[in-house]
């Protein structure tokens, strides 16, 4: 029996981090960043679909999406950024949803959804459990600062963009705290696991 666990968190909790375990243990973890990244590559059915909408502007000289044009376009207009969202966001399902059916066939034991937005795009039925990388405001907001060498202002509208943590923390199947050290952390990732009879 496989286990399907969404793996979620906000920015600068430290879900990265947490992801990295679980890929460093040699577990199937897919991320929706990646996929995400992949599902917009040349040849591709969304790629054709954004070049259809949005015209040869969003193209780089080598056939590409050039991201930056294609975030100015999107970051001002809130429907051209749901017409993105309607081509991206199935594509990006449909990518997960394949390789996590692969896993399940090669009988994993755990399959991970890496799915920064899990909770804001609705996202839980296509896991079994859902676990959330929680750090307190300040935490979040010092690594953020550090990370991206931000100002204290620019950190917290990103924190502030997202849905808030405390608000994820209650939709969660279990939270992992990373406020703390790494080795906290990651004793905590274990211990819900083994739980969960997924380890």
């Amino acid at each position: 029996m496989s286990l399907t666990v969404g793996l979620t968190g906000g920015i600068a909790s430290g879900k990265s981090t947490v992801s990295s375990l679980l890929t460093e243990k040699g577990y199937t973890v897919i991320d929706a960043d990646i996929e995400a990244r992949l599902a917009v590559e040349k040849g591709e059915e969304a790629y054709q679909e954004i070049v259809r909408h949005f015209g040869e502007r969003v193209l780089l000289s080598d056939g590409s999406i050039d991201r930056a044009e294609l975030g100015s376009i999107i970051f001002h207009d809130e429907k051209e950024r749901k017409a993105l969202n309607s081509i991206v966001h199935p594509a990006v399902r449909k990518r997960m949803t394949a390789k996590k059916e692969q896993a399940i066939r090669n009988n994993e034991q755990l399959i991970i959804l890496d799915i920064p937005l899990l909770f804001e795009s609705k996202l839980q039925y296509m896991c079994d459990k859902t676990l959330l990388v929680y750090a307190d405001e300040d935490i979040q907001l010092q690594r953020l600062m550090q990370r991206n060498q931000l100002s204290e202002k620019e950190a917290m509208a990103r924190i502030h963009s997202q849905m808030p943590l405390r608000e994820k923390k209650a939709l969660a199947d279990a939270v992992i705290d990373n406020n703390g050290r790494i080795e906290e952390t990651e004793k905590q990732l274990w211990d819900i696991l083994r739980k969960w009879n997924a380890i």
